[in-house]
């Protein structure tokens, strides 16, 4: 890729070869006069719209481009192939002048399910039997209290919805110019939600557990007449029509929306087109991404609870950097539609809470197809906050809690799972090529925001580094249609090994980074659940994850639940 700036570069295609050669948009120096002497004549685009003269193929560009897609041909080989390359380029210029927008879904649909293989369907939601006491005094204490506890005072009357509203919306204002977590308030609206819950939980219609419950939304998810901005420059005055569906499914549930949280720029990191969004408990230190201001502002106390998205790592490395508590679903188990599409077969929504628990209650809520989300799936959940796990199976290897990359609470972690009664079963992964797999993210995330990279609009984003999205869209262009297909043939084995795996088990345990399970786990499409397991040394927490069967988030939330209760420091506060 040339490293040559906008001001003395020009847009020009170029070929990679790999079996079938693609077009690709990028920054490049023009062509010499040597090369352009070499060129075919050239051909129209089909109803006459004419080619670049100076984007001519030659075998030179064939040679040059065969470098980026790993292959070699010969001088004859190349001969042969520019024959009808041009023709090929002009589909893809064509191709491009048909506006594709970010809600368009490929017409290949993902699905984690393997043929053959059967998943659990039990519908069933039992709550914790704890009564968690009396209200606090404290309007600090109430707004860090967990929404089982939120629930259950509000239920019997104890504390009225309007009064927690605003007590977030006092600290939203208060604290959240300090963690840059808040994109927009949405007092207006939530006042008005939290007026109705009152109302209805007075006259004895209780919707469930989220019922009056302050609740924000990652800024990627749409709110009629609100702006969504996805965090980035180009987006930052979006304003849709209509709700995202998992916005419309908490309506119904009766949650009350109090604002609209930071996100990294394009779902990646924690710089959004306003700052950086900082770790409460660390101010100094980014929150992680990309669900930056969900889990900064649950962990502050700023929310009862927060929805964010996972590709990859975008709900478990910012739950492990604030401490908070992350659940992602299986792939195809939360309807998408009206949410920023970053990877249409690896995009997944999930709540972030303050504890277990309520990662249970929000996905029970969540739940459910989206007729417009081609990749939805309808499989009822089964959650019982009472079950006992003794005897669970949970796999494991050794190999992930040693060495430097493992740490003390990682296996204080361990140790609690064993006095929780759980099995603890040795496991190993193939020695694979697991990064292939990111081939696939790569490639739709670029053709998600292709408009971004043709228009030279990836210039407005805020994070230009080398491995900020505008710098890998870019490169991504370089990437061989041939890999992407056999990136997903590979990923069928991964899927299939994986599955295997958890035959004889439960659930995994491990640092959250161990291994490849983060890039293997999101792109098999098994559920996640990421909670504090310690604090380090210089206060500021970290988290464990668990790695759960599809379609089996009740049993990952049990697990979890119990080793919460062994590690005992879900209630642990920043100091901001």
């Amino acid at each position: 890729m040339s490293t040559h700036e906008p001001t003395v570069a020009t847009r020009r295609d170029f070929l990679v070869s790999a079996g079938v050669i693609a077009a690709m948009t990028t920054k490049w120096p023009r062509a010499s006069a040597v090369a352009l002497q070499e060129q075919e004549p050239h051909q129209p685009l089909p109803d006459g719209a004419e080619s670049d003269p100076a984007a001519a193929i030659t075998t030179q560009t064939l040679a040059e481009a065969e470098k980026l897609a790993a292959v070699e041909f010969t001088v004859d080989e190349r001969a042969q192939a520019l024959e009808d390359l041009q023709e090929q380029v002009d589909r893809f210029r064509k191709r491009r002048t048909h506006a594709l927008d970010n809600n368009v879904a490929p017409a290949t649909v993902f699905d984690p399910r393997l043929p053959g293989r059967s998943v659990r369907a039990d519908r069933q939601l039992i709550r914790s039997r704890r009564g968690w006491g009396p209200l606090p005094a404290s309007d600090e204490d109430i707004a860090f209290a967990p929404v089982a506890a939120l629930s259950r005072w509000l239920e019997r009357r104890e504390l009225q919805s309007e009064r927690l509203t605003r007590i977030y919306l006092q600290r939203l204002r208060r604290l959240g110019p300090t963690l840059q977590c808040v994109v927009t308030l949405t007092e207006e609206r939530a006042l008005r939600q939290a007026r109705r819950a009152d109302e209805e939980i007075a006259r004895g219609r209780y919707r469930g557990p989220l019922h009056g419950i302050p609740w924000g939304a990652k800024d990627l998810f749409d709110t009629a007449g609100i702006t969504t901005s996805w965090g980035a420059m180009p987006y930052k005055n979006r304003v849709p029509d209509r709700d995202a569906s998992v916005v419309r499914r908490l309506d119904q549930a009766g949650a009350v929306l109090v604002a609209k949280l930071t996100m990294g720029a394009l779902a990646y990191g924690d710089i959004w087109f306003a700052g950086r969004t900082n770790n409460p408990f660390k101010l100094d230190q980014g929150s992680s991404g990309s669900s930056a201001g969900p889990a900064a502002a649950t962990a502050a106390g700023l929310v009862g609870f927060s929805l964010g998205t996972e590709t990859l790592g975008s709900i478990v490395s910012p739950c492990m950097r604030c401490g908070a508590t992350g659940l992602r679903p299986t792939f195809g188990r939360v309807g998408r539609s009206g949410a920023m599409a970053l990877c249409w077969s690896l995009d997944k929504i999930g709540p972030i809470c303050r504890t277990v628990e309520d990662c249970g209650l929000v996905l029970w809520a969540i739940n459910g197809p989206d007729e417009a989300d081609p990749a939805s799936l309808d499989v009822p959940l089964a959650f019982d906050a009472a079950r006992s796990v003794r005897g669970l199976r949970v796999g494991y290897d050794p190999a992930w809690f040693e060495g430097k990359r493992a740490s003390d609470l990682d296996r204080a972690g361990l140790r609690a799972a064993r006095r929780a009664g759980l099995e603890l079963v040795q496991i190993t992964l193939p020695d694979w090529p697991y990064g292939t797999l990111m081939t696939i993210l790569l490639v739709e995330a670029a053709s998600a925001f292709e408009e971004l990279t043709l228009s030279d609009r990836d210039d407005e984003l805020v994070w230009q580094k080398p491995q900020a999205w505008p710098n890998t869209f870019r490169q991504t262009r370089f990437i061989p249609a041939i890999e992407y297909v056999q990136a997903q043939r590979f990923r069928r084995l991964v899927m299939e090994m994986i599955q295997e795996k958890f035959g004889g088990i439960d659930a995994m345990i491990s640092p959250s980074y161990a291994g490849s399970l983060l890039l293997i786990t999101n792109s098999t499409g098994h559920p996640s659940l990421t909670l504090r397991c310690g604090f380090r040394d210089d206060s500021t927490p970290q988290g464990i994850t668990l790695w759960g069967r599809l379609f089996d988030e009740g049993t990952l939330c049990s697990i979890g639940m119990a080793l919460e209760g062994e590690l005992g420091v879900w209630q642990r506060r920043p100091t901001i």
